[in-house]
């Protein structure tokens, strides 16, 4: 990319530019490239380390009140929560939401799934120690095989810098050019699961909606 641009686009597809006088989802992130490996790795390594701390600290939590609730998205996709990490910090005084995708390379299988799934407990120290973090819902893959995060972050700026740097770890053993990002300022995780509506309207593309919650069931027995 060029630089930032409104963006609007599936998943499956390198996002496109909104066109013009089109009108704009006011939550849609201006997606911008990854970080310079250099600053991602050190971003990354410094996350590692400060999540040490919180763990030391026992500030990271892992509570299953999300946990089995299945999430619907506007493209017609839905998926449930497989776990939940939630940082003990004060309250966000600037919140956004964040939504992270990808589709994993060369995973089929249902035990293949599964077996990410376990795996994927050891990425909390990619995340948990990047400052401004508040929670994540860890979403399993969708019937087109994206998995997504839905994390609550306190500063935009703070949730952008993050993904541009996780872009360089998802990109070993993701799709190219399966990740991609939405950012939703403004908003806190609990509100926009008890009420999608408050994240507006959106851009309708036909593609489009993989970042857009529609909907949040109560957890399965």
């Amino acid at each position: 990319m060029n630089g930032p641009k409104q963006l609007i686009e599936s998943p499956d597809r390198p996002f496109r530019e909104a066109p013009a006088g089109a009108p704009t989802a006011p939550g849609v992130a201006l997606e911008e490239p990854p970080l310079p490996l250099p600053r991602a790795i050190w971003a990354l390594g410094r996350c590692a380390l400060r999540t040490g701390v919180l763990l030391a600290r026992r500030r990271i939590h892992q509570p299953d009140e999300h946990v089995g609730r299945t999430l619907r998205f506007a493209d017609g996709t839905a998926t449930e929560v497989y776990r939940e990490t939630v940082i003990e910090r004060p309250p966000a005084a600037v919140p956004v939401i964040l939504v992270v995708c990808f589709r994993l390379r060369r995973i089929r299988s249902t035990w293949g799934h599964a077996l990410f799934r376990r795996e994927s407990e050891l990425n909390t120290v990619l995340f948990a120690g990047f400052p401004g973090l508040v929670s994540k819902l860890w979403l399993r893959h969708d019937q087109r095989g994206v998995y997504r995060g839905l994390y609550e972050w306190d500063d935009p700026m703070v949730a952008v810098a993050y993904v541009r740097a996780l872009w360089w770890a998802l990109a070993l053993v993701s799709v190219p050019g399966s990740i991609h990002y939405a950012v939703l300022p403004g908003l806190r995780r609990d509100e926009l699961l008890r009420d999608p509506s408050v994240a507006g309207v959106v851009v309708q593309a036909p593609e489009g909606g993989w970042w857009r919650l529609v909907g949040a069931d109560d957890r399965a027995a």
